[in-house]
């Protein structure tokens, strides 16, 4: 299976850092105002703000797309009988603005159903498309469209997938969607019967006509950040070129989901390259919102993973430097509180410290989504 399009050449990055300065400087009157038509929903799992840190400072300090946002957040993180979350009440409460317990997707903590903002925006029939570098049945992305108990509960989720209507997918899963499906034949083909075009790459995606689209790019998640290109940039790129379309209003879900399994493996070198390439995924984000008005950009974590510091390699600051390190506290979760950048329409109203409920109330309202 194939992940690439187009490669990032050095001269383009150069002059993506160049225009950021006009970027920053154009956000002073692009920025905050505005009506708010579409959203792209940027989730790094796991991403803390020393997973930022540590990119920046590998980074050599050079712009990233973090530094062009125009307000930041802190969200606190907790589920409903945890105080460390995990992803699936973590996607919850961001997909749905409904605190749960752990284990759970798309319900709440009595069992009720809770309906996701891409429930509601494809409800009111916005354009919606979910592009994620994990199955599409893991937790965060089945927080926007499933309902069950327990997160590994793939036959719901699976089911709950084809019946959601999410009008673009790209990801991994293939080996869930290719068992038999009751109808007959396979689930991939149960979304062709559905009008769904079905791809196996980004080119066979690209040459898609128009309608409904499930990219399935790998038999489960897709491979680490070193090994897959530029698949995760690229598939936003197309995904927005194919959502803005038609001219309605959108919502796009972009999660890097394995920048905590990364963080997991506490292994620094595979976390940095989930970093750039979720930050390349934000640069196109951002620049789509500064040709399209109306356009608001939210960058958040669903919890932080790994415990990572960066500590002085000693403590005589009289030196010129003192070297630093990476270090992980943890194999686990933790329950510190996460960054939300916002960039575009209507940033100046995620400001502050929030909870991670309120974060996803704040962006349902601005959309247009609030609750029936």
């Amino acid at each position: 299976m194939r992940y690439l399009c187009k490669k990032f050449d050095s001269k383009r990055m150069k002059r993506v850092f160049i225009l950021t300065v006009w970027a920053l400087c154009a956000s002073l009157t692009a920025g905050a105002a505005g009506e708010v038509r579409n959203v792209i929903y940027l989730i790094g799992d796991g991403m803390g703000l020393a997973h930022v840190a540590m990119m920046q400072i590998e980074n050599g300090y050079a712009p990233t797309a973090f530094d062009r946002a125009q307000h930041v957040a802190l969200v606190a993180t907790r589920s409903a009988n945890n105080r460390v979350t995990d992803s699936a009440a973590g996607g919850t409460a961001l997909a749905a603005g409904v605190r749960t317990d752990n284990g759970t997707v798309g319900l709440d903590p009595a069992g009720e159903r809770v309906e996701s903002m891409m429930a509601r925006a494809g409800r009111e029939g916005l354009a919606t498309g979910i592009v994620v570098t994990s199955s599409l049945l893991h937790a965060t992305p089945a927080a926007f469209y499933a309902h069950a108990a327990k997160r590994y509960d793939y036959a719901t989720i699976r089911g709950d997938l084809l019946a959601g209507g999410v009008d673009l997918l790209y990801g991994g899963g293939a080996k869930q969607l290719g068992e038999e499906h009751p109808e007959g034949g396979t689930w991939f083909d149960a979304f062709r019967s559905r009008g769904y075009g079905v791809a196996q790459s980004l080119d066979e995606a690209a040459a898609a006509g128009q309608g409904r689209l499930l990219a399935v790019l790998a038999d489960d998640h897709l491979p680490h950040a070193a090994d897959r290109g530029d698949y995760l940039p690229c598939a936003v790129r197309q995904a927005l070129d194919r959502l803005s379309d038609d001219g309605r209003s959108f919502l796009l879900m972009v999660e890097g989901s394995q920048i905590d399994m990364a963080a997991h493996a506490n292994d620094a070198a595979w976390l940095l390259d989930e970093m750039r390439d979720f930050e390349r995924a934000v640069a196109v984000a951002m620049d789509f919102a500064d040709r399209t008005p109306g356009t608001l950009v939210v960058v958040v974590a669903d919890h932080e993973t790994g415990g990572l510091v960066i500590p002085a390699n000693d403590r005589d600051f009289t030196q010129a430097e003192n070297g630093l390190n990476y270090r992980f506290g943890s194999g686990s979760h933790t329950a510190v509180p996460v960054p939300a950048y916002s960039y575009g329409a209507g940033a100046d109203r995620l400001t502050g410290m929030m909870d991670n409920i309120t974060l996803a109330q704040r962006i349902m309202e601005l959309l247009g989504l609030e609750s029936r």
